[in-house]
C-alpha cells in the first residue's frame, strides 16, 4: 500500500477550506511533527490535496489550512501528466546552489495575486515521509521553487516577504479589495 492511495479517489474527496491572508495562523512558526501525529496527519491528507488539487495549486502547505505543523504537500506535475505527489514532514534544506533564479510566484492564500520571486535555483531538500523514513531529494527548477515557497509557510513566511515593501502593500491591498468584494 502506498502513502498516497488514496489519491485514486481524490476528485470525490471534500476539500478542506484555505485560509486567505492576513489569517494570523499564516505568520505562526509551525511546530515540529511528532510520531503521534502521524495518525492525525494521514487523516488530513485527503482533503488537504483535494483542495490542492482544485485549487487548482502545485503546494499547501499546513498552516495554510490552520494546522501549525511543519508539513506541506507538493506536486508540480503537468496537468494532462500522472501527479506526483510529495509528503514533506519536518522538511530542511541541506544544500542550496549559489545560483539563483527568478519565477513568479502565486499562492492559494494570497489567491489571484502574483509577483517574480528570487530563490536558489536548486536545493537538496531532507524530509520524512509517513512511515518515518528521512529522505533527501535533489530540486531544481520548479520543483526546488515550489519547496522553499512550502517551506517558507512553514516559518509564518509569505512570498510577498521577499518583494519590496510597496510591491508587497499593492499585492495586499489589492487582495484585500478582492476579498472585500467576494471574489476568490
Amino acid at each position: 500500500m502506498s502513502e498516497f492511495d488514496f489519491l485514486s479517489g481524490i476528485d470525490d474527496v471534500p476539500p478542506t477550506p484555505i485560509l486567505i491572508a492576513p489569517q494570523p495562523v499564516l505568520r505562526e512558526v509551525a511546530r515540529e511533527v511528532r510520531p503521534e501525529d502521524i495518525a492525525f496527519i494521514r487523516d488530513q491528507l485527503p482533503g488537504m490535496f483535494s483542495a490542492m488539487y482544485k485549487a487548482p495549486g502545485i503546494g499547501l502547505a499546513a498552516p495554510q489550512v490552520g494546522l501549525g505543523m511543519r508539513f506541506a504537500l507538493v506536486d508540480v506535475a503537468e496537468e494532462d501528466a500522472p501527479r506526483e505527489p510529495m509528503l514533506l514532514i519536518n522538511p530542511e534544506i541541506v544544500t542550496e546552489a549559489e545560483q539563483m533564479a527568478a519565477r513568479e510566484e502565486g499562492c492559494l492564500s494570497l489567491p489571484n495575486q502574483y509577483a517574480e520571486v528570487v530563490r536558489p535555483e536548486s536545493i537538496r531538500v531532507r524530509y520524512r515521509n509517513l512511515a518515518g523514513e528521512t529522505i533527501e531529494r535533489d530540486a531544481s527548477g520548479l520543483l526546488a521553487t515550489c519547496i522553499q515557497h512550502e517551506m517558507d509557510h512553514l516559518d509564518g513566511i509569505l512570498f510577498v516577504d521577499h518583494l519590496s515593501t510597496l510591491k508587497r502593500n499593492i499585492i495586499m491591498r489589492r487582495l484585500a479589495k478582492e476579498q472585500k468584494l467576494g471574489r476568490r
